[in-house]
């Protein structure tokens, strides 16, 4: 195996082991914390969307994310898929 191939899938692993998006991370959250909680958590989401007064902000990919919804800036509910 090349240094090359070696050292991107080392960087692949600890990139993977340093995500945000987790079991012990999703743990955390809790109905009420503010949009800025939330993202001193998990970081800045991967998308938002939103209308009346209701958010809904997904964190991840379609393999393993954390999806809130928020209702005037505070966690309304939450789920999460793929979690490790």
């Amino acid at each position: 195996m090349s240094f090359r191939v070696f050292a991107l899938l080392t960087l692949c692993v600890v990139l993977t082991a340093c995500s945000k998006i987790n079991q012990e991370n999703y743990a955390r959250l809790k109905a009420g914390m503010s949009k800025a909680e939330v993202e001193q958590l998990l970081g800045t989401p991967t998308e938002c969307s939103g209308a009346l007064g209701m958010t809904s902000c997904t964190w991840g990919d379609e393999k393993s994310f954390i999806s809130v919804q928020y209702a005037t800036g505070k966690v309304l509910m939450y789920s999460g898929q793929g979690l490790k």
